[in-house]
Protein backbone atom coordinates (compact mmCIF):
# COMPACT_ATOMS: atom_id res chain seq x y z
CA UNK A 1 0.00 0.00 0.00
CA UNK A 2 1.07 3.67 -0.84
CA UNK A 3 1.75 5.34 2.17
CA UNK A 4 1.23 9.32 2.78
CA UNK A 5 4.99 10.36 1.49
CA UNK A 6 5.25 8.52 -1.24
CA UNK A 7 2.28 9.69 -2.20
CA UNK A 8 3.24 13.10 -1.98
CA UNK A 9 6.45 12.21 -3.79
CA UNK A 10 4.63 10.58 -6.92
CA UNK A 11 2.41 13.82 -6.96
CA UNK A 12 5.09 16.03 -7.33
CA UNK A 13 6.80 14.03 -10.20
CA UNK A 14 4.07 12.76 -11.74
CA UNK A 15 0.92 15.50 -11.18
CA UNK A 16 -2.28 15.08 -9.49
CA UNK A 17 -4.16 12.83 -12.20
CA UNK A 18 -1.56 10.20 -12.56
CA UNK A 19 -1.28 10.04 -8.79
CA UNK A 20 -4.74 9.70 -8.30
CA UNK A 21 -4.95 6.98 -10.75
CA UNK A 22 -2.35 5.11 -9.49
CA UNK A 23 -4.41 5.13 -5.89
CA UNK A 24 -7.57 4.60 -7.07
CA UNK A 25 -6.00 0.77 -9.16
CA UNK A 26 -3.91 0.32 -5.78
CA UNK A 27 -6.98 0.86 -4.02
CA UNK A 28 -9.91 -1.16 -6.26
CA UNK A 29 -7.31 -4.13 -6.85
CA UNK A 30 -8.18 -6.34 -4.11
CA UNK A 31 -12.14 -5.27 -4.62
CA UNK A 32 -11.94 -6.07 -8.16
CA UNK A 33 -10.29 -9.84 -7.42
CA UNK A 34 -13.00 -10.45 -5.17
CA UNK A 35 -15.87 -9.39 -7.36
CA UNK A 36 -14.13 -11.98 -10.46
CA UNK A 37 -14.42 -14.98 -7.40
CA UNK A 38 -17.87 -14.34 -6.86
CA UNK A 39 -18.65 -14.03 -10.48
CA UNK A 40 -16.23 -17.27 -11.03
CA UNK A 41 -18.75 -18.85 -8.41
CA UNK A 42 -21.77 -17.40 -9.96
CA UNK A 43 -20.77 -19.07 -12.94
CA UNK A 44 -20.53 -22.22 -11.78
CA UNK A 45 -23.66 -22.60 -9.86
CA UNK A 46 -25.62 -21.69 -12.95
CA UNK A 47 -23.61 -24.23 -15.25
CA UNK A 48 -24.21 -27.02 -12.69
CA UNK A 49 -27.84 -26.27 -12.57
CA UNK A 50 -28.38 -26.15 -16.13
Amino acid sequence: MIDGFEFVQIIGIFGFPVAITIYLLVRFEGKIDKLRESIDVLSDNVSRVK
